[in-house]
């Protein structure tokens, strides 16, 4: 397979390209797009592509396809979660969560994650690979397949760091919203980052109407450097100047995701050191009740002291919400499922 191009990777620009090689009109990458689209598991599905074209695709390309190897159901909140297993062995966590809205499905980027936040269950330094676009749109065509639901919104969240993978992120972009295929429109998705500013700084110059979710987590050097270990790269001050330079190149909102930490992060001086880091900053603040992980000595902030937070930051006009917890009877959280397989399996 290593030799054979992954089809559903392409561009239909490229898929006409390729078509064209094989002497076949350029309508028919629209047609072969459309089956892609649909999760087709063998070019057999593609009815109306002729049966020579069939085989001459499957003889140069191959599609992609993950098998289920774990599926969770929340008997909570209708929420999903999914562990698929790649081509190599490989598995990634897929979520879908049930909303007033619509469906929302938090999407891998990578297998593991090598960023290290401390607090977080995916930081996996000798594991970790980047996902092919393919392996990214893979798991929205096969919850829906598998759920029946139709995905509307999507959350760029899950295990990885998308800008890492930032080449393959891009494409997926393109791939997933593209009118002839799942068409989910730029302003239905958020793609959550670390804070990578070299690539905060490039992803701003697409002038893209997706929603920058950056993972910030702690309003100085000294907390933020203790939790995640991209801030000794990068620290808040250059952080919040490419979230700055983000915003007046999109007009878009950016959206600071903040876990709240017992004792290391959810006190009044955070508090009043977070207000005057985004004075002045069009944002939204979503502080979120941290998922435990087992054997962090971290632990969770108490109801009393994220409505504290909460009411200090909205008091000086800060739009902060709290993020409802979905799926908690089924290790949704990020890398907890992987996790849990990886420890039964003795690695």
């Amino acid at each position: 397979m290593n030799d054979k191009i992954c089809l559903k990777s392409l561009h239909p620009n490229e898929l006409a390209l390729l078509l064209g090689e094989l002497g076949q009109p350029t309508y028919r990458a629209k047609q072969v797009f459309k089956w892609l689209s649909l999760g087709v598991e063998s070019f057999n599905e593609m009815t109306d592509l002729p049966k020579a074209l069939r085989e001459a695709l499957a003889e140069r390309c191959f599609l992609s396809k993950p098998s289920i190897l774990i599926k969770k159901s929340s008997q909570k909140d209708d929420t999903i979660k999914y562990l698929f297993e790649l081509a190599d062995g490989n598995c990634v966590e897929t979520v879908l969560m049930r909303y007033e809205h619509g469906t929302s499905i938090c999407l891998s980027t990578q297998a593991g994650c090598k960023m290290g936040c401390v607090f977080c269950a995916s930081f996996e330094k000798d594991r970790t690979r980047n996902l092919t676009p393919a392996e990214i749109l893979d798991q929205i065509l096969f919850a829906q397949k598998d759920s029946g639901r139709r995905v509307s919104n999507i959350v760029l969240m899950g295990t990885g760091e998308p800008l890492d993978n930032y080449d393959n992120v891009m494409t997926f972009l393109r791939l997933v919203t593209h009118p002839d295929g799942l068409n989910i429109g730029m302003r239905h998705i958020s793609l959550s980052t670390c804070g990578l500013v070299p690539r905060i700084n490039e992803l701003a110059k697409l002038k893209l109407q997706l929603t920058l979710s950056v993972s910030l987590h702690a309003p100085t050097d000294a907390v933020r450097d203790s939790l995640m270990p991209i801030n000794k790269v990068y620290p808040v001050a250059k952080l919040m100047e490419a979230c700055r330079n983000y915003f007046e190149a999109t007009r878009r909102r950016i959206s600071f995701e903040y876990a709240m930490i017992d004792g290391v992060n959810d006190t009044k001086h955070c508090a009043d050191e977070l207000i005057r880091l985004l004075a002045g900053t069009p944002c939204h603040v979503n502080l979120i009740p941290l998922n435990h992980v087992e054997g962090s000595p971290l632990k969770p902030s108490s109801r009393e002291n994220i409505k504290r937070f909460q009411a200090a930051l909205t008091a000086r006009g800060i739009n902060t919400t709290v993020r409802r917890s979905l799926g908690s009877d089924i290790d949704a959280s990020c890398g907890q499922l992987r996790r849990s397989l990886a420890k039964e399996q003795g690695e």
